[in-house]
């Protein structure tokens, strides 16, 4: 099963159908979404791959008492219902001959939401379940939740801000109207707000150990490269002081690039502080390098 499976199955086993004003709202929070359209004969079509997704879409309308009809197309999961048969939508809006479409009556949907953070949380977990979905945390942080059209999209976008302070960004496309965070911070803020507990410790878990794994690799890669360039140094010193070795040069260097020179071949693998304190008079990491460097520009003299 996906990640975002596991959530909807923790939210679909949510015990919240006490409070009639919860279920309401949920309820209309799938509305806003993509997957619910008006067919005709003013039915409300709602479809879904997600058993558990249906299942809790279908307890909602009937703790309300609003009656439906369950079918399979495919591996798709359909209730269709008499829009009438929904308590808060105005009979007369669903006899417009214009209202063909759920667009029809999303602003007299949204106009029954009232301003309670219950209410709104709400909301915001029925749009997920309606048509929301989650990336699996191992591979990027993905969360998205696909609207009918800009007014719903931009309804629940600014409910999130100025409620709960959780920021979405917006994509525009013929196909596809949605609001989407790639932010594990915000992601996870989302997922405790609309109740996947479950969900949020296993998100948590895998944020944590893949943000720990970065944070090694950062370190290795670094140690690494710093441990590639202190050898490619090394190797460029040793070998300058062979050239000056076999062009009879070496001798002629004065003590202190001798002495130095020699404690580099002598261990060609240390740091440059390493070697500075192996000399009789110890000096600091900047005075080896200058020798060494003296060194490399006396063998490159003939070029």
């Amino acid at each position: 099963m996906s990640f975002s499976s596991d959530i909807k199955e923790d939210l679909s086993k949510l015990n919240t159908f006490v409070d009639k004003t919860q279920v309401k709202h949920e309820l209309i929070g799938y509305l806003l979404t993509n997957n619910a359209t008006i067919i005709e004969n003013k039915q409300i079509r709602y479809a879904t791959e997600s058993e558990y997704n249906i299942n809790r879409y279908s307890k909602l309308l009937s703790n309300l008492s609003i009656n439906h009809q369950i079918d399979i197309e495919g591996n798709t999961f359909v209730i269709k219902l008499k829009a009438k048969d929904i308590p808060f939508i105005n009979s007369k809006t669903i006899n417009k001959k214009s209202a063909t479409n759920i667009n029809d009556i999303d602003q007299e949907v949204i106009n029954e939401i009232d301003k309670s953070i219950d209410s709104q949380k709400s909301v915001i977990r029925g749009a997920f379940l309606g048509s929301g979905s989650i990336n699996n945390p191992e591979n990027e942080y993905h969360l998205e939740i696909i609207f009918l059209n800009f007014e719903n999209r931009n309804y629940i976008k600014n409910m999130l801000e100025k409620s709960f302070n959780i920021y979405t960004k917006e994509l525009n496309k013929p196909n596809k109207i949605s609001l989407y965070i790639k932010d594990g911070e915000e992601i996870s803020k989302l997922l405790a707000l609309i109740g996947a507990n479950k969900g949020i410790l296993k998100f948590e878990d895998i944020r944590v150990q893949k943000e720990m794994r970065g944070k090694v690799n950062r370190l290795v890669n670094c140690e690494t490269a710093n441990l590639n360039k202190t050898l490619n140094a090394a190797v460029e010193q040793i070998e300058a002081i062979r050239k000056l070795q076999k062009e009879k040069r070496f001798n002629i260097l004065d003590d202190n690039l001798k002495e130095i020179a020699i404690l580099r071949l002598e261990n060609p693998d240390i740091s440059l502080v390493e070697l500075g304190k192996k000399l009789k008079n110890p000096i600091g990491k900047s005075g080896v390098n200058y020798r060494l460097k003296k060194i490399i520009e006396l063998a490159n003299l003939d070029k």
